[in-house]
């Protein structure tokens, strides 16, 4: 049966992350209730990651198997009608029979957003994490680049995992600012629960300096994860760039 790889960008405030729970709406049932709703089986779809609840996605990649006498975009079109206002699909494609919409990832990107105007923005407020203070982007940008290279992130991981090899390569990490967003972006060749979350909220240690940006490099050698930051708020973090 033809396999496809699908383009999906969400809001994920109403959803309780992307993987179907049973008591709890997520991004994969309404995925599996629009393909469904017009090709009349359910089919199996297959992320690119795991998003927790709250958290967005600029670019989320899954794959389907379907023997539909659909176009590419057909898809696309058919399971925009189908899909509620807060999802919407802007590409698919037929790929091989062992691609994967997750083993086959090469690297991520995610996007966490601070904000640190001087008044809550209520068009910011589902979408980033509201600091009270100015935040120094410079002094960010580099405490982040402090977390570029291969390392045993087990100190940047939440409880729950169960994942056993926990070394990840950081290619890129940067903070820039746009007006009153400051914007944390992070690249790796894959990423452990809440790391990337953890990351920011380290960083908002540095920057309110409960963290010094020289200790970074031995927190993470450290492996303790209660010598990192707070894990920062769903809300601002976006899924940006999946790269196959």
């Amino acid at each position: 049966m033809p396999k496809y790889l699908m383009t999906i960008k969400y809001d994920g405030t109403a959803y309780h992350g992307w993987q179907v729970q049973k008591n709890a709406i997520t991004v994969q049932q309404c995925v599996q209730d629009a393909l469904e709703s017009f090709l009349g089986f359910r089919p199996d779809v297959t992320g690119c990651s795991r998003t927790d609840s709250g958290v967005h996605a600029k670019e989320y990649c899954f794959h389907f198997e379907s023997s539909a006498n659909i176009s590419e975009q057909g898809y696309v079109k058919a399971i925009n009608t189908k899909l509620p206002d807060d999802i919407s699909a802007s590409d698919c494609k037929k790929v091989n029979d062992d691609f994967h919409a997750r083993y086959s990832v090469k690297t991520k990107r995610y996007d966490y957003l601070f904000f640190d105007g001087e008044t809550r923005n209520p068009f910011y407020s589902k979408y980033s994490w509201h600091i009270d203070k100015k935040l120094d982007e410079e002094l960010l940008d580099k405490a982040a680049k402090e977390f570029i290279g291969k390392y045993d992130f087990s100190g940047f991981c939440s409880t729950g995992s169960s994942v056993e090899d926990t070394v990840r390569e950081v290619f890129s990490a940067s903070v820039k600012r746009q007006g009153d967003l400051v914007i944390f972006s992070i690249e790796a060749d894959g990423f452990l629960y809440n790391m990337v979350r953890i990351i920011a909220g380290t960083l908002y240690f540095v920057a309110i300096g409960k963290i010094d940006i020289n200790d970074i490099k031995d927190i993470i050698l450290s492996k303790n994860r209660n010598k990192a930051g707070i894990t920062a708020p769903p809300q601002g973090l976006f899924l940006s760039k999946v790269n196959y």
